[in-house]
């Protein structure tokens, strides 16, 4: 499996106002960069729906999610799980409960 790669505020901010400032389409630039053009639009969203925004309140942190956050996505993929194990087991039961009968 690939490594995720993790972008800079900073490229982001310079993607977006390459696509804004040339008259290049999003999926030019976005290859020129090497990057996917679905990524640079959202990037293109975010900066446009926040047109007062300070830079530093755009694109927080460096890619990785709070820890907090990291391991609440893991407890809930543990828990969905264990779930689906638990409803294995209970149909395993009631099936070899019928066999005995």
């Amino acid at each position: 499996m690939g490594k995720r790669r993790v972008f800079t505020r900073e490229f982001k901010l310079e993607a977006v106002r390459l696509v804004t400032e040339s008259n290049q389409s999003v999926t030019a630039v976005a290859a020129t960069l090497g990057i996917r053009a679905d990524m640079l639009r959202d990037w293109k969203r975010q900066v446009e729906g926040r047109p007062r925004a300070k830079t530093k309140d755009l694109f927080p942190g460096n890619g990785n999610a709070a820890s907090q956050e990291a391991e609440l996505r893991r407890l809930q993929r543990e828990n969905e799980t264990l779930r689906q194990e638990r409803e294995f087991l209970k149909k395993a039961v009631a099936y070899f409960a019928k066999e005995r009968s």
